[in-house]
């Protein structure tokens, strides 16, 4: 299990840093802004990861920005020649979109695993 930390839609990956003798994390996906946090115990981590979060939703408030969100919904996937043919095939035995047959196939394996 990966060592994820989830707040209000948020998530961020969890790092342990030797040199510096500290948890960290930054929150991934975001194009312009920057959501880094620090603690040195797993109690710190958490409060400063919500601090982080909280005083960036406050300050677009503030500036009447709309947060970041890191996923988009839309992503480019590079299939290759052989697989993007027999998806295809599939879509089109099936009477669906391409897309929505990528769709069905990432939910059913997340569903599996």
């Amino acid at each position: 299990m990966g060592n994820i930390m989830k707040y209000k839609g948020y998530w961020a990956q969890i790092q342990y840093s030797d040199e510096d003798e500290c948890f960290c994390g930054h929150i991934e996906g975001l194009r312009e802004d920057i959501i880094s946090f620090e603690g040195e115990s797993v109690k710190e981590l958490k409060k400063d990861f919500k601090d982080a979060i909280e005083s960036y939703l406050k300050t677009c408030r503030e500036l009447k920005k709309e947060p970041e969100k890191q996923c988009k919904g839309s992503l480019n996937v590079r299939l290759g020649t052989d697989l993007h043919n027999k998806a295809k095939m599939k879509s089109i035995e099936k009477n669906i979109s391409i897309n929505e047959l990528i769709k069905k196939a990432v939910a059913a394996y997340l569903k599996t695993n």
